[in-house]
């Protein structure tokens, strides 16, 4: 067989010079558990990226995505419809929120994003609140990379070199090591809590909240760094919004659909924002997929304000609730049902991923262990000298080595394991973990 050709593809988020020096490459997949080209076994800490929530190579999906694709496998979503779409578009109801009663289907976490902003701005501007175009968004938060989610990013490096929509305020990072290492589930933090409060209410003194249609934060950040909100702070959030008269929009791209314990986050911190934007795990993280949710009358505001001779939301894409991705969705549903999968994070084996976790401390270089669900991230101490781009990558190289993969963010590695993890996967991350660590630090 001849060498595999490793240079048409430009990846995404990756150092391609560097990758075809030492290609990786995985040939298959099963459970919790990746395999390269030589058969090695990679643990899969991280799920894929955050979306493989089920777990690799699950029958009952394959069965339904083949099925589907003889069926139906494309019809246009615009003027159009399928039956797959709609009937999934309904069993979503029963797992959101409390008067959640609609979705926009999208293709990813990205264009979710984009298309929570514009149904905000639309919704707002169908009030005659044609002034509120600002939106606020917090550091280390990430929001995809379209215009939008690029303009609301949190992390300076995935912002630079692009151009932005500027109407953008940042609140500060949620993440405070000094206050709160080693924190078990939530940090106790009203200082916090506060900061964030303060920093809120200089931002309306500066703008003015009839400027400013939404906020949007992660409930957990993800891919910033993985930081659990202080008790109280999600709360706090919420009153403020409702105070100026400003639309909440959570990103659970990453929380939603049992990694922390519920459906989504909004329900495990019985918080309830106005919009909520999902993908990744919405159908097992399978077939590519996402939404954004919404209540009725966000919906029923912008039809009214609308003419009745075009559509109410000119947006969209070709995509758009793809019967296959449906159906996708569909069966893993079953199976998130079957399996208890939605609410397994906060049972036992969550208390035991906290154990094992935490564990870890007192190994070299590490200054923070933080956990909530089955997410969980270790920080080292920085070493800008013989790390300037941050420790992470070379434990996460040494990692691969030794049979695991984690994902590394500057001076943290993030972790988020498939639902389905056993306690015995956990002892063998702990294990694989720890010589990785030792043999850099």
């Amino acid at each position: 067989m001849s060498p595999l050709n490793v240079e048409s593809w430009w990846q995404p988020f990756t150092n391609v010079r560097a990758f075809r020096k030492n290609p990786r490459i995985f040939k298959r997949a099963e459970g919790c558990f990746l395999y390269t080209d030589d058969n090695r076994d990679v643990l899969d800490i991280t799920a894929g990226l955050w979306c493989v929530n089920l777990g690799h190579g699950r029958q009952e999906v394959a069965d339904a995505v083949s099925k589907q694709l003889m069926q139906l496998d494309y019809c246009p979503g615009f003027q159009f419809g399928s039956d797959v779409s709609f009937e999934f578009a309904n069993r979503l109801m029963k797992y959101t929120p409390d008067g959640f009663d609609r979705v926009f289907f999208t293709n990813s976490g990205s264009e979710s994003v984009d298309t929570a902003v514009k149904i905000a701005y639309r919704y707002q501007l169908a009030r005659g609140h044609k002034n509120k175009t600002r939106f606020i968004s917090r550091e280390r938060g990430y929001h995809g990379i379209n215009m939008a989610g690029t303009s609301l990013q949190g992390i300076p490096n995935n912002r630079k070199g692009f151009p932005l929509y500027d109407q953008v305020d940042l609140l500060p990072d949620m993440l405070s090591i000094e206050r709160n290492a080693f924190s078990q589930g939530l940090p106790d933090d009203e200082a916090g809590v506060q900061n964030m409060a303060e920093a809120f209410e200089e931002i309306i003194a500066k703008r003015g909240a009839d400027s400013i249609c939404a906020i949007i934060i992660e409930p957990c950040v993800g891919a910033g760094g993985m930081a659990i909100p202080p008790k109280g702070y999600l709360e706090k959030v919420r009153e403020l919004c409702d105070r100026h008269d400003i639309l909440l929009i959570f990103d659970e791209v990453v929380t939603g659909f049992g990694r922390i314990g519920a459906t989504f986050a909004a329900q495990r911190f019985d918080v309830k924002p106005d919009l909520i934007t999902a993908a990744k795990a919405i159908n097992g993280g399978t077939v590519p997929m996402g939404g954004v949710f919404m209540n009725q009358s966000i919906q029923n505001t912008i039809f009214d304000a609308a003419a009745t001779n075009m559509p109410e939301l000119l947006h969209g894409n070709t995509y758009a609730g793809n019967p296959v991705s449906c159906a996708a969705g569909l069966a893993a549903l079953d199976i998130y049902e079957r399996e208890g999968l939605l609410t397994r994070a906060s049972g036992k084996i969550g208390s035991y991923w906290q154990d094992a976790l935490h564990s870890l401390k007192g190994l070299p270089g590490i200054i923070d262990i933080r956990n909530f669900g089955l997410l969980g991230a270790v920080t080292f101490a920085p070493d800008p000298e013989k790390y300037p781009t941050g420790v992470g990558v070379p434990i996460h190289n040494e990692c691969f080595k030794n049979g695991l993969l984690c994902r590394p963010v500057a001076d943290n590695m993030v972790m988020s394991p498939p639902l389905v993890i056993s306690e015995a996967e956990i002892d063998l991350f702990i294990e694989r973990f720890s010589r990785s660590i030792k043999a850099i630090l």
